[in-house]
C-alpha cells in the first residue's frame, strides 16, 4: 500500500494536459529575461543614434528658456511637450520589450492562453500559509540561487570594468565625442558580456525547471490506476453499456432472420440462419446465430416467417464457432452447407 501512495511514476499525458489547462507549465523566468535583455539591448544598438540627436534637440530646445520668462502656462506645456517627447521615444522599446516576453514565455510552453492561473485564489489570503511559503525551502533556494547569479555576473562585470581603468585618465585628452563613443562602445561590450553570462544561467535554469516540473507532477501507482479507471469508465457502466450494445445487435439480427433460406440446429443448444441470394451473394452468408434463449428465440422467428429449420448437429456447431455473423461461409463447409440449402429448395419446389 505505501508503494503504491509513493510518487514514483512518470506522468501521464493526461496528467500534463490537465496541468496545462490550470496554467501549470515548465517555465524558466530567467529564459525570459534573458530573452527581453537581448530584444532590448538590439533595440537600443540601433536606436541610439536617433535617440542620441533626439536628446540633443532636448538639450538645445531647453536652453532655449534660460533667458526666457516664465508663466504657469508656459511651464505647463513644457512640461506636457516634455512628457510626450519621451513617451513617443520610448514606445518602440516598451513594444520591441512586451514582444519579447510574449515570445519567451511561446518559445518554452508554446501557445496557452488559459484564465485559471491569475483567477483569485482566497487560500492564498491565509496568513499562516503565506509565512510558511515566505520561509519554505524553495523560497530558500530561490533566494541562494538569486545572490550566486548577482555575485557571479557582477564579479565578471567587475572584472571587465577594471581592464578599463588605465583609459579613463587618457579620456580627457580627447574631445568630447571621442569620449562619448569610448563609453558607447565600453557599454556594448559590458552589455553583451552580461548577457552571455545570462545566457548560461538561464540554459541551466530551464533544464532544472524542467526537471523539477516532471518531478512535482510525478503520480503514484494508485493515482495512475485511478486515472485510468476515470478515462476508461466505471467498470460497472461500461459493462453495462456492453449489455446495451448486445442487445441492439441482437434486435438487429432477430430482424434478419426472416430473410434466412434455413436454419441449421443441433437442435436445442445451436442454431444458425443461413442466407443466399444469388444476385447480392458470392456464397451462402450466416445472417444471425445463437445458443440457448437466443437459439430458441431464433427458431421462433424462423418458425413465424416459414423458414425451414434444419437439423445438423455437426455442422451448426462448426458454423457458429468459426463464422462471425454478416461473413460468407468459409469454402471448407461449401459442401456441407449447400446439401442443406439443396434440400431445403427441393421441399420448397425452388430448386
Amino acid at each position: 500500500m505505501a508503494d503504491d501512495q509513493e510518487k514514483t511514476e512518470e506522468p501521464t499525458s493526461k496528467k500534463i494536459e490537465d496541468a496545462r489547462k490550470e496554467g501549470n507549465v515548465a517555465k524558466s523566468q530567467d529564459v525570459v529575461g534573458v530573452i527581453t535583455l537581448i530584444v532590448g539591448v538590439i533595440v537600443i544598438i540601433f536606436y541610439m543614434k536617433f535617440l542620441f540627436y533626439k536628446v540633443m534637440d532636448f538639450y538645445v530646445y531647453y536652453l532655449s528658456f534660460i533667458s526666457h520668462e516664465f508663466s504657469i502656462a508656459d511651464l505647463i506645456s513644457l512640461v506636457i511637450k516634455s512628457i510626450l517627447e519621451v513617451f513617443i521615444l520610448l514606445i518602440p522599446l516598451m513594444a520591441a520589450i512586451m514582444l519579447a516576453g510574449v515570445l519567451g514565455n511561446i518559445a518554452q510552453f508554446g501557445f496557452l492562453f488559459t484564465t485559471k492561473a491569475i483567477m483569485p485564489k482566497f487560500s492564498k489570503l491565509n496568513p499562516i500559509t503565506g509565512l510558511k511559503n515566505l520561509f519554505s525551502k524553495k523560497k530558500l533556494f530561490e533566494g541562494i540561487k538569486m545572490t550566486l547569479k548577482v555575485a557571479i555576473a557582477f564579479g565578471i562585470g567587475f572584472n571587465l570594468f577594471l581592464g578599463w581603468l588605465d583609459e579613463i585618465p587618457k579620456l580627457e585628452l580627447f574631445p568630447l565625442m571621442t569620449q562619448i563613443k569610448w563609453l558607447i562602445d565600453k557599454s556594448i561590450i559590458l552589455a553583451f558580456t552580461m548577457i552571455a553570462v545570462f545566457v548560461v544561467f538561464a540554459a541551466i535554469d530551464f533544464v532544472f525547471q524542467k526537471y523539477s516540473y516532471k518531478k512535482s507532477l510525478k503520480m503514484s501507482k494508485q493515482e495512475i490506476k485511478d486515472e485510468m479507471k476515470n478515462s476508461e469508465g466505471n467498470p460497472e457502466i461500461k459493462a453495462k453499456i456492453r449489455q446495451i450494445q448486445m442487445k441492439m445487435a441482437s434486435q438487429r439480427m432477430m430482424k434478419e432472420v426472416p430473410k434466412a433460406d434455413v436454419v441449421v440446429t443441433n437442435p436445442t443448444h445451436y442454431a444458425v440462419a443461413i442466407r443466399y441470394n444469388k444476385e447480392e451473394d458470392r456464397a451462402p452468408k450466416v445472417i444471425a446465430k445463437g445458443v440457448d434463449h437466443l437459439a430458441q428465440k431464433i427458431k421462433e422467428i424462423a418458425r413465424e416467417n416459414d423458414v425451414m429449420i434444419v437439423e445438423n448437429r455437426p455442422l451448426a456447431r462448426q458454423l457458429y464457432a468459426e463464422v462471425e455473423i454478416d461473413d460468407y461461409i468459409p469454402e471448407k463447409l461449401y459442401k456441407a452447407v449447400i446439401e442443406v440449402l439443396v434440400m431445403v429448395y427441393k421441399t420448397k419446389g425452388k430448386l
